[in-house]
Formats: C-alpha cells, sequence, structure tokens
C-alpha cells in the first residue's frame, strides 16, 4: 500500500470514529456526561461476567459489603444535584451510587446486579474487564474485602475536586460509614455538570425533578417526559431538568425536541457544561462539523479539565474541517486529561492526524497505545493493518520504537 493509499484508508477509519453509541440518558449530576453513551449510564444486568476473577460465582457471594457517607461542597451544604460516588481501583473509576438530596450516600458494593445499573458503556471502551474491580480483584476471604485492595472512594463532579477514602484496610464487618468527602472547586474552571438554578426550584419542580429520574430508572420515559414537562413549566429557568429532558427525549428519537431542550437549559444557565456536550454530539451525528467545534469550543472554554470525551469529539469535528492542526492540539489535550485511558480513540485519530501530516513515528505510537488500550474494540483488526503501513513506511526506524 502506497503512502497515499494509507492516508486514504487512516482518512476513512477517522471518518467511521462513532463518538457515542446508542445508550440512555443520563441522570443529571452524575459528574461527567457519560461517553460513548449519548448520555449516561447504561442499565445493563448482564454487564459482568459469569465468573469472578478468582473463580467465585455471583450465587456464591459472601457478606454484603456496604459503604455509606456524605458528600458536601466546601462550605459544607449538600451539592444542588445528585452526585456519582465512585470506586477508583488502577485508576479505573467506577460508579457504585448517586447521593440522595441531602448528599447522603448508600452502597453494597458486592451487589453486582446493582453495580451494573451504574455501569456506563464508556468504562468498557477501553477493552479491560467488565469487573468493577479489574481483572485481578479477589473476593472477600476471612471477613477482609479484598476486592478493594489498592481502590479509592471518591464523589465525581465536573470542576471539583473530591476528597479522597483510602479503602485498603477495610473489612466486611466494618462500619460502612466512611464520613463525609468533600468537594473543592478548581481554580480556573468556570463550568459545572450542576447548575446553579437547582438549588433555586420551587419544592413541586424538585419533587417532579425527582419522580421523573425514578421513572428513568424504570425506564417509563413517557412518564419521566411527563414529569420533566410538569417541573420546567413549574420554573422555566430549570436547568437541569431542560437537560434531562433532552435526554429522555433523545432517547426516544426526537432530536429536535431534544435540541431545544438542550438550548433551554443553557438559557437558563449558560455555565451549565452538559448540554453543550449533547449538542455537539448531535452536530457531529449529522455531520455538522463547524457545529460541532463551536459547541465543543464553548464547553471547554468553561472546563478544558473533565471532558476529554469533548476534546475528542472536537478533534474529530477539526479534522474533517481540515483543520489538522486544531485536531492534532485537541487530541493531545485530550490524550493528556485521559489518565485512566477511558476514551482511547483519542490515540486513534491523533495517529490518523499525525499520519495526515507525514509524522510515522508518532503515528505509529499512537496506533499501538490504541491497541493496547483497547484491544478487543471491533476495529482492532483494521488498525493493525494500518500500523503495519505505518511501519512498513518507518523501515529500520520501526523496529526501534
Amino acid at each position: 500500500m502506497t503512502t497515499q493509499c494509507f492516508l486514504r484508508g487512516a482518512l476513512a477509519l477517522a471518518l467511521g470514529i462513532s463518538v457515542y453509541a446508542q445508550g440512555r440518558a443520563p441522570s443529571t449530576g452524575s459528574g461527567n456526561p457519560n461517553f460513548p453513551s449519548p448520555t449516561g449510564p447504561t442499565r445493563n444486568p448482564t454487564t459482568f461476567p459469569n465468573n469472578f476473577p478468582d473463580g467465585t460465582a455471583p450465587g456464591q457471594l459472601e457478606t454484603p459489603l456496604y459503604l455509606s457517607g456524605k458528600v458536601v461542597m466546601d462550605d459544607g451544604t449538600p451539592p444542588p444535584d445528585r452526585v456519582a460516588v465512585q470506586l477508583v481501583c488502577r485508576t479505573r473509576p467506577r460508579t457504585i451510587g448517586y447521593t440522595d438530596r441531602k448528599g447522603y450516600f448508600s452502597a453494597d458494593v458486592n451487589d453486582r446486579k446493582t453495580m451494573a445499573q451504574y455501569e456506563d458503556a464508556s468504562d468498557n471502551d477501553s477493552g479491560f474487564s467488565n469487573s468493577p474491580f479489574g481483572s485481578s480483584g479477589g473476593r472477600s476471604r476471612n471477613g477482609i474485602a479484598g476486592e478493594l485492595l489498592g481502590c479509592d472512594l471518591q464523589a465525581s463532579l465536573a470542576g471539583f475536586r473530591s476528597d479522597v477514602y483510602h479503602l485498603d484496610a477495610r473489612r466486611s464487618l466494618d462500619n460502612p460509614d466512611v464520613g463525609t468527602l468533600f468537594l473543592h472547586r478548581l481554580a480556573n474552571v468556570e463550568g459545572l455538570t450542576i447548575s446553579a438554578t437547582s438549588a433555586l426550584a420551587p419544592k413541586d419542580a424538585t419533587k417532579a425533578f425527582d419522580k421523573a429520574l425514578d421513572d428513568e430508572k424504570k425506564q417509563k420515559l413517557p412518564d419521566a417526559q411527563k414529569e420533566l414537562n410538569k417541573a420546567v413549566s413549574l420554573y422555566p429557568k430549570y436547568a437541569a431538568a431542560w437537560y434531562e429532558l433532552g435526554n429522555v427525549q433523545r432517547t426516544q428519537k426526537d432530536i429536535e425536541g431534544a435540541r431545544q431542550s438542550y438550548a433551554k437549559a443553557l438559557e437558563a444557565d449558560p455555565k451549565f457544561v452538559s448540554p453543550y456536550l449533547q449538542l455537539g454530539d448531535l452536530a457531529g451525528h449529522d455531520q455538522k462539523w463547524q457545529e460541532a467545534a463551536d459547541d465543543t469550543d464553548r464547553l471547554l472554554r468553561l472546563n478544558p479539565v473533565d471532558f476529554p470525551q469533548a476534546w475528542l469529539l472536537n478533534a474529530i469535528a477539526n479534522f474533517n474541517l481540515g483543520k489538522l492542526d486544531a485536531a492534532e492540539k485537541s487530541a493531545r489535550e485530550g490524550a493528556s486529561r485521559d489518565t485512566a485511558h477511558r476514551y482511547p480513540k483519542i490515540n486513534l485519530l491523533l495517529g490518523v492526524v499525525l499520519a495526515q501530516k507525514r509524522d510515522y513515528p508518532g503515528a505509529a505510537e499512537n496506533l499501538r497505545s490504541y491497541l493496547r488500550y483497547a484491544p478487543t474494540a471491533e476495529d482492532a483488526e483494521q488498525v493493525k493493518k494500518q500500523l503495519e503501513e505505518v511501519e512498513k513506511v518507518l523501515g529500520p526506524q520501526a523496529k526501534k520504537q
């Protein structure tokens, strides 16, 4: 294959990158807008393998292992919306539950069926094990929570840094209360995934919003939409409800309705960043690349820290606009933010961009990274062939890498 043929193949590969897979809308305040699901946690009780790493079958689980506590803001007040609570094992974050209106949370991390409700498609995007504890996690033995060795507990909210609770020494019969986790506002980050308008919502609007979230969890989407319409009619500046309404509409294929609801959310609160990501994604699906670039630019100006998936979408948009320098810059920034390698297609796109720019050593390095982080990806064989072509261009230099 000639270099030009490779570049054409690379272009087709980049155009085939799907930023989001099909999924359901997330609850507001989930920390990071989930990726690649359009809007959030995919409820899939079969996410976990039939047996755990040490051979324990699901029916043989030992004592429940509860963790509970409270999440508050710097000033001691509860967050205005629900916040995700995560286990972080070997740098891999997994959502185990959400806070309630007062900031409290409780979860049994040995309850695989419940934990599966919070699994999102992005957790599997890197090709790693579906187990929330990684491929080498162990079951509880002699009362010791072996699966939590090397794990931490934290809250997850874009624009904030959470206190971290180390779980290494916990035992199954220990007091489940881990205490209070404080959320500390990051400097130079204006955009958040919670809206300041939520704190001003009247009681009836809040009640309708909470009922909608419960209906969503039960997959009663028409009922959820009815409650969300009620919430925004009672309180037109309820940005979180507008956003959730857009998620429900999108899940039900009402794309234009979703766009309008996301726009209403931004009208109510321009620093509420989650709608920008959804609008950018919708524009990308329609190949409206300038719109996708503009929407993600707005998001990343407000919050450049917490959204590697937005950097990826921005890079894809700029690539398709022929702006290779901008695409490379966004892809590199996204890769630097994605320390857990949850979005390996950042490396794939960066490899494609560098191949276009005839930086073949850089292209080869990033294609290898993609295959390392996503070894079971559907396009892995195609990427291997692309890598072989790059290595042919490099010749003996490829062996030195």
